[in-house]
């Protein structure tokens, strides 16, 4: 149940509360910040938050960058980030990101690739989103390698017990029985309208995608922080993996939505609230 894990939830200006934090507070930030649709960003509910900028890239970068910034200051020396965007802004935040972390700090531009969404006549369907992963210092950072899927195995010869493998000239060599490796692109499904998971917050992202990078960035105990967290996905899915968690967003609708998916009200932050072991 989420909720079983501490954390702490706040609605308000995240660039606020990272300034209010002390140096090497998280071991985990993921940011899910608007995408520069310039739409009003709906949901059939009526639940919506206004992507329109009105300068344009430079105004999106103008309200990033400081915030950025924070997520540099803010992670220990095991942390990452994973910043989460798609063609509009990804290569426009990876040059920040450069100057900020510095190029040797860059880990993996992921691919999560879905399917969900309409299509287009004119250009292939733009079915993925863009999640860039840095670390606050390249070799001490946390990562734990995963396994996920099956192999390609038609055509290969078989064991007595039906396993199937390869001729080396080292011998047989056999796949391991979890999967390959997890690499930079991710087939996760996108929500579907009729998911269970739906909270009716738009853009709301899947428990599964989440999990994914608290699993391989972060260990039993850690603090995981979101703060553009929506409907609470993060924290939901840091709190039961055994994760302290901080949520933050400027929407009351989205805190309502995470307050109750969490079983937490959110409340006044204090530093204790958050560095507490």
């Amino acid at each position: 149940m989420a909720g079983d894990t501490g954390g702490t939830l706040v609605c308000g200006d995240n660039l606020t509360l990272m300034r209010s934090l002390p140096d090497d507070t998280c071991d985990l930030i993921y940011l899910d910040p608007p995408f520069n649709t310039r739409k009003v960003r709906a949901s059939p509910n009526g639940l919506s938050y206004d992507d329109r900028w009105e300068g344009g890239v430079q105004s999106y970068l103008d309200f990033l960058r400081p915030r950025l910034v924070e997520v540099y200051r803010l992670l220990s020396c095991r942390g990452s980030v994973y910043v989460h965007l798609d063609w509009r802004t990804a290569h426009y935040v990876r040059v920040e990101l450069d100057r900020i972390f510095s190029p040797a700090n860059f880990l993996n531009e992921i691919i999560w690739s879905y399917r969900t969404g309409g299509l287009s006549k004119r250009w292939f369907a733009r079915k993925h989103d863009t999640i860039l992963l840095y670390a606050r210092s390249n070799g001490k950072h946390t990562f734990n390698p995963a396994r996920c899927g099956k192999f390609r195995t038609d055509g290969l010869k078989r064991d007595r017990q039906g396993r199937p493998y390869k001729e080396t000239k080292s011998g047989r060599l056999y796949f391991h029985p979890d999967g390959p490796m997890v690499t930079d692109v991710w087939d996760i499904p996108f929500l579907s309208t009729v998911s269970s998971e739906r909270t009716g917050y738009p853009t709301q992202k899947p428990e599964a995608l989440l999990r994914r990078i608290i699993e391989a960035s972060s260990s039993p105990g850690d603090l995981v922080a979101d703060f553009f967290c929506g409907s609470g996905t993060t924290c939901v899915a840091a709190s039961r993996l055994g994760r302290r968690w901080l949520g933050c967003d400027d929407s009351a609708d989205a805190i309502a939505i995470a307050a109750g998916r969490l079983g937490v009200e959110p409340c006044p932050i204090t530093v204790g609230d958050i560095t507490q072991e």
